[in-house]
């Protein structure tokens, strides 16, 4: 299988949700965060969603992306190809925590195709924006299509932000040992979505050549940031700007990961915080982990 580079810049139709408090409670419970900012809508300044929340609304586009792609005639998009993709890096930019009420228009467009040792590296970008057209979050979210030949060469990696990146220090600043509930990727598939089976069904897994079961990047990504939110921000959710990794080994339900804050870096603003998660097999679930705070 193959994809062409020329397919940059291909758009996607836009979409629009109006953001309920039930959503960003939801969102918290499915991460199992109790922190007040997500729950206690009697709070002087009521209620934020959680940093990690715009991907609740991106991911179902890009799991349906043949409904909401705007294709060309003349250059079409191979579909075949998304039978091949996993999620392999993430980087969000947030201007500003979704709250109750907003309405919060996504557009998104195919930014980079690059090729790289294990297929192509997809990049797609969204822009979230409010009723007023003010920025809220911009998200570059990769696929790594394994396996998939690119055509043409790389296109558009001109366009994806440069995520800083510290070689790791021995040992690290801290660490800090998690339990992944055995219904966690259940847990996180009811509140958040989208429906991805090989994330809940054994038997689907397996027919995909998986050990088990296995939880979503994004969750493990958002269950590592409440974590450095409490340790590092004193749970405070509205000091989280920039939030970006790589997803390089799986994570299953019922078994431990360590969270490794491998260097830290004041800033005018706050501070850049660099982060690895390793799973129960010794291995990097996620890489290059990077946060940023004001």
């Amino acid at each position: 299988m193959e994809i062409n580079s020329n397919l940059v810049h291909t758009s996607l139709i836009e979409s629009t949700k109006e953001i309920t408090w039930r959503d960003i409670m939801m969102y918290a419970t499915a991460i199992s965060d109790q922190n007040p900012y997500y729950f206690d809508d009697e709070r002087k300044n009521g209620i934020f969603a959680h940093p990690m929340f715009p991907v609740s609304l991106t991911l179902p586009i890009v799991e349906n992306l043949a409904d909401n792609i705007r294709e060309d005639p003349e250059n079409k998009f191979p579909f075949e190809v998304l039978m091949t993709v996993v999620h392999y890096s993430e980087h969000l930019k947030i201007h500003r925590l979704i709250r109750p009420n907003d309405s919060l228009t996504v557009t998104g467009r195919l930014e980079a195709i690059i090729p790289h040792r294990a297929g192509t590296h997809n990049i797609m970008c969204f822009r979230g924006v409010d009723q007023q057209q003010r920025p809220v979050f911009t998200e570059y979210l990769g696929g790594m299509l394994r396996g998939v030949e690119c055509v043409g060469g790389s296109q558009g990696s001109e366009n994806i932000p440069i995520v800083p990146a510290l070689k790791s220090t021995d040992p690290p600043f801290w660490e800090e040992e998690l339990f992944v509930n055995p219904l966690q990727a259940h847990i996180y598939d009811g509140c958040v979505g989208p429906n991805l089976p090989f994330h809940t069904s054994k038997e689907i897994a397996h027919q995909l050549g998986l050990p088990n079961i296995i939880l979503q990047g994004v969750c493990t990504l958002a269950l590592t940031v409440s974590e450095i939110m409490e340790r590092e921000l004193e749970g405070d959710p509205t000091r989280v700007s920039e939030i970006a990794c790589k997803f390089t080994s799986m994570v299953t339900p019922n078994s431990k990961i360590n969270i490794r804050i491998t260097n830290k870096v004041k800033t005018k603003e706050g501070q850049e915080i660099f982060f690895e998660v390793i799973n129960d097999h010794n291995k990097k679930a996620i890489r290059d982990g990077y946060l940023k705070t004001t």
